[in-house]
């Protein structure tokens, strides 16, 4: 079987390359063809010149079946490939539209040539790519039917001999086989999320795959103690685009792993439209909540947003922030193109990357309007440290209703901001925003302090440091019912009761877990109640090894 040169229209014929000269350049090491770079003028790719005295003139010529140019052909020309493009990569341009048996990438002359099985799948994918444009790491690619009926190549240079090629080749088959199974290529995409250190909302993964193409729906849920969702795109070519492009990356840096296959279904059924799922195309779904249904029912004057769901967000992520800005963030993009999307610095201080000059994210909290009687440092850290790893606090000697507090990671002050902000603790409606300092500064030795200031970087009570921990799963706002832990077996419910009494909460409620007595729920008399008594009874010694463990919870009893 022989091989194709270069098949451009809209080269010259000097700017072909010969077929020994092809022959060459094919038989050149991966690294140097790798190391090539073709200059690229008006869509035209202009081979780089041969080194003649290299040419093995005893390589077979090329036998080309020229036929009529644009006529229908199971064989697929695909100009303008970068450099680094791999056979797996051209492979996956044409799953979606049928059974792919042969693949040529000409990497040095930046084209490939694809073999479908069939002409009504290459009539297919061109007919498509016609219409869309075909891209390949971030650049556009041209798809266009070959001259030749089918790729002939001789034993010397079969893919058989190409390893790259041919593993293509196979994992292209197994996947056409899977449909049954796991899920062939379809619309519908299932996500996990692995390591999920930070909260990932619906709205967190429309962000992000919406970056790809339209997407219709959305429906999430937690399988196995992992969050999942199932995203559906309008058609097999996004998906797969999607899938490729985002399989394998992080949200955040170093944590919140996308892994992403097909699901077996082909379309989901959403019946209402909330935070757990979501029909784009269909805004008129119930929410599921009678009451906001009916009042959305009623209707009335037009109020600030459409809907109550337009507007909402996840964390700031580095992901969405700095997509494809570089590959040292939380992203680093090999795929899809994002038109009209600039990286700012703060977008790349978002994703971990330092730019010269520009400071650190901000991790240092301003909460203001506190009760100057009850605060102390050790609250603040045991109040913030529900959202994160709380490393200073400084209550500010000159007005001791303000205080600094600094996190480890800035997603963590986000957090803390949304779910503390305005929460009404000791008797006042505290505020929390971003501060202007970058960094809590430890008083000088000898400087008065009268204890206003304190360092935890070192603290065993961190609720966050452990990689993985199940905390992550467990942030809720503050509510009037706790969750409980690590309660030894040697202490009972009247006890647990008793001691919450003292520290001054009216237990309405108290249930232990059916299955785990080590755990309990406890439910106070208010929201603010339950603040007070977390920060009084986390860490609360129950036995003489034992240490209560105290957070919010978003179950009732």
């Amino acid at each position: 079987m022989k091989r194709p040169f270069s098949e451009n229209p809209h080269a010259t014929p000097s700017s072909l390359a010969t077929p020994d000269e092809e022959m060459h350049q094919i038989q050149r090491g991966s690294d140097e063809l790798l190391a090539q770079t073709g200059a690229v003028s008006n869509g035209s790719v202009m081979s780089p010149a041969p080194n003649h005295a290299d040419n093995n003139n005893d390589a077979k010529k090329v036998k080309l079946d020229t036929k009529n140019p644009g006529a229908p052909s199971r064989v697929i020309h695909i100009r303008n490939i970068p450099n680094e493009v791999t056979e797996a990569e051209i492979v996956h341009l044409g799953i979606p539209f049928g059974k792919v048996t042969n693949v040529l990438v000409l990497k040095g002359k930046n084209q490939a040539f694809l073999e479908m099985s069939d002409e009504v799948s290459a009539t297919t994918m061109v007919n498509y790519f016609t219409n869309c444009t075909a891209q390949l790491r971030g650049r556009a690619v041209y798809v266009q039917f070959s001259n030749h009926k089918e790729l002939k190549t001789d034993q010397t240079h079969s893919n058989a001999q190409n390893p790259s090629a041919q593993a293509a080749l196979q994992a292209a088959q197994a996947l056409v086989n899977q449909t049954d199974t796991q899920g062939g290529p379809n619309t519908v995409l299932r996500v996990i999320v692995e390591h999920m250190i930070y909260p990932v909302t619906l709205d967190v993964l429309y962000q992000i795959f919406s970056r790809v193409g339209k997407v219709l729906k959305i429906v999430t849920f937690t399988k196995n103690n992992t969050f999942q969702a199932l995203i559906q795109y309008p058609d097999v070519v996004t998906a797969q685009a999607a899938k490729m492009t985002l399989d394998g990356q992080n949200i955040y840096n170093a944590c919140c792993t996308l892994r992403i296959e097909y699901s077996k279904l082909s379309n989901l059924n959403v019946k209402y439209n909330n935070d757990k799922s979501r029909d784009y195309t269909n805004p008129n779904l119930p929410t599921g909540d009678p009451a906001l249904d009916s009042a959305l029912a009623i209707g009335g004057a037009p109020g600030v947003l459409a809907s109550p769901f337009a507007a909402m967000h996840g964390l700031s992520s580095p992901l969405t922030a700095a997509y494809g800005a570089s590959p040292a963030g939380g992203m680093p993009f090999t795929g899809m193109p994002l038109a009209g999307v600039t990286p700012t610095a703060a977008a790349l201080g978002a994703a971990g990357i330092r730019l010269p000059g520009q400071p650190s994210p901000n991790c240092v909290l301003l909460v203001s309007n506190l009760n100057e009687e009850m605060v102390t440092p050790d609250a603040l850290f045991t109040l913030f440290g529900v959202y994160g790893d709380v490393q200073r606090v400084k209550i500010l000697f000159n007005k001791k209703d303000n205080a600094l507090v600094q996190m480890s990671e800035p997603h963590q002050t986000q957090l803390a901001i949304s779910h503390l902000d305005k929460m009404k603790t000791w008797g006042k409606q505290i505020r929390v925003t971003l501060s202007k300092h970058q960094t809590v500064q430890l008083p000088k030795e000898g400087q008065p302090d009268a204890g206003l200031t304190k360092d935890y970087s070192n603290s065993p009570l961190h609720r966050f440091k452990k990689p993985g921990s199940k905390n992550y799963q467990n942030i809720y706002p503050p509510s009037a019912t706790l969750h409980l832990s690590n309660i030894p077996p040697t202490v009972d419910e009247e006890q647990i009761k008793d001691a919450f009494a003292h520290a001054g909460a009216s237990v309405k409620a108290f249930k232990f877990f059916p299955k785990d007595r080590k755990m309990a729920l406890i439910q106070l008399g208010s929201v603010e109640e339950a603040i007070a008594a977390l920060i009084k009874m986390h860490n609360f010694q129950l036995s003489d090894s034992s240490h209560l463990r105290v957070s919010f919870s978003k179950s009732t009893i």
